[in-house]
């Protein structure tokens, strides 16, 4: 029987880090060398980090991606390494070099390159045109890279060759129903084919995109034999049977909680510690309102980078209501971050003053928006003077419809919740509350009066988010059916919602591009992204 021992590297490898993400390589081979690996496998673009964008446009880049690439494989006796790395050859490929035996023994190149929602791979690469086929320990093995996987002639040309197992090492980003497709597809190549797979993944945030690992093996038959967790570095064990076709795993880790609110919980947490992270920030900072989602994202916060990593800032207004300040300070409390309290009527005040000449009493809007700046202002002098990312703090439903201020809630280096519908950002703080042992604290962190009363900007008396929205769980539905469903207003009404009421969301939703092309990155979660996959014109007379 031949069978083959694998160590799967499902790790972070940042983008641009190259001699970093080589120092990782080459631990890796030490440690699986030394516990009697036959194969190492690194993710897609593992030398590179994943997606470089326009770094592949650089000729010292890709260059430095080959020095590091020929020092690793003169470094290989014994062990089999698979390392994903930009192939510069005349033109410029997604591939993967199989290094042994002290040399380069085989690149593959990713023949189907996806130029869909988050991907643009045909800006960069261009196409490989055959599949590669190699022989470790007398298996059969087939090297795909990502897409590969997800049309089936790849797989089939591996298996023509006499492929018994696909090792598919990737880079796929998620989205909260990616890991059943993922699954569907696989389980389709290897029923259509008869080999087994091994599917690596990715994992971390790389700006608005967070990848989750979450790798996979599938039996020949087509059954997944092992799941690898979320969000969770680590290097996986695997023996092949190459007779049988089937897998067995040694230590796995073990997933908690796989529920679709852990998962999503897991994407926004990992997505603020490698933003935070990878751009050199110590900490964060930001503004707590007293309502839901501050609430949810000084949870994220401490739950990415710990307690004495993260600020917390209080801007009361004449509005603000005491369940506000009382249940601020009390979260703050809780989770024991750093809190300070800005008053800022003085402020606002004074710059209302220095405009009367011009426009004498505000109007309404213009007054709430104000406070708002206001509050910005502070919040950025704070970001400034202490080093701090500042986390603005909205969700999809508000940049959606256009809910927010310029310059002044929308102020900040980083949106956790930018692609959390509204609806979501409720059960996620119920499901956060639930969670015991998570994060640094367990049990009850976003405080119960947030989570019951109405929700509102408190930028004047008796204000709610419904004097100026539909309630959210209608609006929500309306932009679900919009945005990720590609609905058109008719199909919407069809559905069950006024006619009246869509025609509002639509309008709103087309009028605030302007406003989402100026606001901070946040983790792409949903199949449907502002400024990744929805990209609209600002100026745009279509309705």
């Amino acid at each position: 029987m031949a069978t083959l021992r694998l160590a799967l590297a499902q790790f972070d490898f940042p983008v641009g880090a190259v001699a970093a993400n080589a120092d990782c390589v080459r631990s890796l081979m030490r440690e699986a060398g030394a516990r009697g690996a036959d194969l190492l496998v690194c993710p897609e673009l593992a030398l590179s980090g994943y997606p470089p964008e326009d770094l592949l446009l650089r000729p010292s880049f890709l260059a430095a991606c080959q020095v590091e690439l020929d020092k690793l494989a003169g470094e290989t006796e014994g062990l089999a390494t698979l390392v994903g790395f930009p192939h510069s050859a005349g033109m410029v490929y997604n591939a993967a070099a199989l290094l042994r035996d002290g040399r380069i023994a085989q690149v593959a190149h990713k023949n189907a390159l996806p130029n869909y929602g988050v991907f643009d791979d045909k800006r960069w690469f261009e196409p490989g045109h055959a599949v590669a086929v190699t022989t470790i320990r007398d298996v059969r093995v087939g090297l795909l890279i990502c897409e590969d996987a997800w049309q089936p002639e790849p797989a089939a040309a591996a298996a023509r060759s006499g492929a018994q197992l696909l090792v598919v090492i990737n880079a796929s980003p998620f989205d909260a129903g990616k890991q059943v497709q993922r699954e569907a597809v696989l389980a389709a190549r290897a029923s259509e084919t008869g080999c087994a797979i091994a599917y690596l993944n990715m994992v971390g945030g790389q700006d608005d995109v967070v990848y989750d690992g979450a790798s996979l093996l599938l039996d020949g038959d087509g059954t997944v034999a092992a799941r690898a967790p979320a969000f969770a570095d680590a290097l996986l064990w695997a023996e092949f049977d190459s007779i049988a076709r089937r897998w067995k795993t040694q230590d796995w880790p073990v997933t908690r909680d796989a529920s679709a609110e852990a998962t999503l919980y897991g994407a926004l947490v990992r997505g603020v510690r490698d933003y935070a992270g990878k751009n050199g920030f110590e900490g964060v900072l930001l503004g707590l309102s007293g309502g839901i989602d501050s609430a949810l994202t000084l949870a994220i916060a401490v739950d990415a980078l710990g307690a004495d990593k993260v600020g917390a800032v209080m801007l009361p207004s004449r509005y603000t209501s005491e369940l506000s300040l009382r249940e601020a300070h009390s979260q703050a409390r809780s989770l024991g971050v750093e809190f300070f309290d800005l008053p800022i009527g003085a402020i606002v005040d004074a710059a209302a003053a220095t405009l009367a000449p011009v426009c004498g009493e505000l109007a309404d809007l213009a007054a709430q928006n104000l406070q708002a700046r206001s509050r910005g202002v502070l919040l950025m002098a704070l970001s400034n003077q202490t080093g701090r990312l500042l986390l603005t703090t909205g969700n999809k439903s508000e940049m959606a419809v256009g809910y927010a201020t310029l310059y002044g809630d929308m102020c900040g280096g980083y949106a956790p919740l930018k692609d959390v519908y509204k609806t979501q950002v409720y059960a996620l703080a119920r499901w956060r509350n639930a969670a015991e042992g998570s994060g640094e604290r367990g049990g009850a962190v976003i405080p119960e009066a947030v989570i019951a009363r109405a929700p509102s900007a408190e930028l004047r008396a008796d204000q709610t988010d419904q004097d100026s929205l539909p309630a959210y769980d209608v609006l929500d539905d309306i932009l679900l059916r919009c945005i990720e469903g590609a609905e058109s207003q008719a199909e919407i009404v069809a559905a069950g919602h006024a006619a009246r009421d869509v025609a509002r969301v639509v309008r709103m939703l087309y009028a605030s591009e302007f406003k989402r092309r100026q606001s901070a990155p946040g983790p792409r979660v949903s199949t449907c992204a502002f400024g990744r996959e929805r990209r609209y014109p600002v100026s745009n007379a279509w309705r």
